[in-house]
């Protein structure tokens, strides 16, 4: 983390973002990654905007690729419970 001499609010490069974005895509909520990071979560949810491929524009192709989105999320927290699942059957 830098921090500017002329300004009061702290700079964070590149490789601290994103290293603050993985937390927070594990997570089922951001807003507790970040305050597991002692970062702001608007700053947070900032960068993981700023990190994503903008959408094409054709319409037809942004709501496949907003939908396409919406499942891999959903099927990436499945797969976190089923992790946690079979860990805990494992013990």
């Amino acid at each position: 983390m830098e921090k500017a001499s002329s300004s009061k609010r702290p700079r964070y490069d590149a490789a601290l973002r994103a290293e603050a974005r993985q937390p927070a895509r594990e997570s089922r909520s951001t807003r507790a990654a970040a305050r597991a990071l002692n970062i702001n979560a608007t700053l947070l949810y900032q960068w993981q905007k700023a990190a994503q491929q903008p959408l094409p524009t054709d319409p037809t192709e942004a709501a496949e690729v907003r939908a396409l989105r919406i499942a891999n999320k959903r099927l990436a927290q499945e797969l976190d419970m089923l992790k946690k699942a079979n860990a805990k059957c494992l013990l």
